[in-house]
């Protein structure tokens, strides 16, 4: 299967590298995306947001032209969810890692802008939850690979117009999720409940990890990848 790869905010296509090598490994095709304006200044980046982030995925798409799965990790699962919704003829699967399916309208997140960017605020920013499985040498090596992001792209809402997108077969791999929890803590976000559960066909993986699994546990989500591909 041809398998298109987005990263989350801040990371680049090689953050994908130990994944892909065991997805190419199991006889995937993969391409994996370093999403516009991934850390270049803010002169030559104040115009690109989220729009931007998902035309250049489409287009992605596009160049394959033929049937793909599209992976989104974290903040890329909103770019996913963008392509699904312009592209669900040829989209077969959307994976969701550590992140859900976004509602019409809504952003990412917020986080300081620093010289008309947003840049890696650092692993202690986090949560313990999300990067206990990070020790210290996978951060010192993982952190010189983040880059800034486009100011508009982490608050951007995306618009999602094509209800076709809820046809497309779903996974959820979630860190430490299971499918009761998620759907409890959707419960609480209105309008990502209704997203959730207006899906025809979605699973939901927990698969044991923190938020950053392609850096703690590549062959595993690998695996998972494959499994949810190969399921279909």
């Amino acid at each position: 299967m041809d398998i298109i790869l987005i990263p989350g905010l801040w990371l680049e296509a090689s953050s994908w590298n130990d994944v892909a090598s065991d997805l190419e490994k199991a006889g995937h095709t993969v391409h994996p995306l370093t999403m516009p304006g991934v850390g270049v200044s803010a002169d030559a980046s104040s115009e690109i947001g989220i729009a931007e982030w998902v035309d250049s995925a489409v287009a992605a798409v596009d160049a394959v032209d033929r049937p793909v799965v599209v992976v989104g990790h974290s903040g890329g699962g909103n770019v996913a969810w963008g392509v699904a919704d312009a592209r669900p003829a040829v989209v077969t699967r959307v994976v969701f890692v550590d992140t859900v399916p976004p509602p019409s309208g809504s952003g990412i997140s917020e986080f300081e802008s620093v010289d008309g960017v947003v840049p890696f605020p650092g692993w202690d920013f986090f949560p313990a939850e999300d990067v206990d499985d990070l020790d210290e040498a996978t951060r010192a090596r993982t952190a010189p690979l983040t880059r800034s992001v486009p100011a508009r792209v982490p608050t951007d809402p995306i618009e999602l117009r094509s209800e076709d997108r809820h046809r497309i077969p779903v996974t959820l791999l979630m860190g430490g999720m299971d499918r009761e929890t998620v759907e409890s803590e959707l419960d609480q976000w209105g309008s990502y409940a209704d997203e959730f559960r207006a899906i025809d066909d979605v699973e939901v993986v927990r698969i044991g990890s923190g938020h950053w699994p392609q850096f703690s546990i590549p062959s595993r989500l690998a695996d998972a990848i494959d499994a949810a591909i190969t399921r279909r």
